[in-house]
């Protein structure tokens, strides 16, 4: 869109759109680690995957 000279509004509405989608899948893949992964790791005594769960969720929230 730059490259064709579209107009900078355009461009960022384009852009808040694609954050949107991105934040919307990321907060199902979160969901359904939790929901899967996270819980049965719990269930068998692995406390390291809350670690991993809270390294993650920094990671993604910078």
């Amino acid at each position: 869109m730059v490259e064709e000279g579209r107009d900078c509004s355009e461009i960022l509405i384009q852009l808040s759109a694609v954050r949107s989608a991105i934040n919307s899948i990321s907060r199902i893949v979160l969901q359904d680690h939790i929901t899967h992964c996270v819980v049965d790791a719990v269930k068998n005594g692995d406390k390291k995957v809350l670690d991993d769960l809270n390294n993650a969720v920094a990671k993604f929230l910078k």
